[in-house]
């Protein structure tokens, strides 16, 4: 899965056979907030949680908390159980 990051819109891309899929976000004091996803009609819900995974990755590799403000985002965190280590301290879910 080749993911984008296109920082001067704030936001992770794919492209897929029916078109953009998108993650946007914010960085501040070493957090990357996720808080929009746009699947641009693309209902392949397992390719949508592989996009989050990855993007997760990512995160984990520039040493980033992650905070998740989209319920799309939270529902999976609650889902995911193992990436619970992720969140900033004082945010359960």
């Amino acid at each position: 899965m080749e993911i984008k990051d296109n920082e001067l819109l704030r936001q992770f891309e794919i492209i897929t056979n029916s078109g953009l899929v998108a993650i946007e976000y914010s960085i501040q004091e070493r957090k990357l907030f996720l808080t929009k996803f746009c699947s641009n009609n693309n209902e392949d819900e397992e390719l949508h949680n592989e996009f989050i995974k990855s993007v997760l990755e990512i995160a984990l590799e520039r040493k980033l908390k992650v905070v998740p403000t989209h319920s799309k985002f939270v529902s999976f965190f609650r889902k995911n159980r193992k990436y619970q280590e992720m969140l900033p301290p004082g945010i359960k879910l």
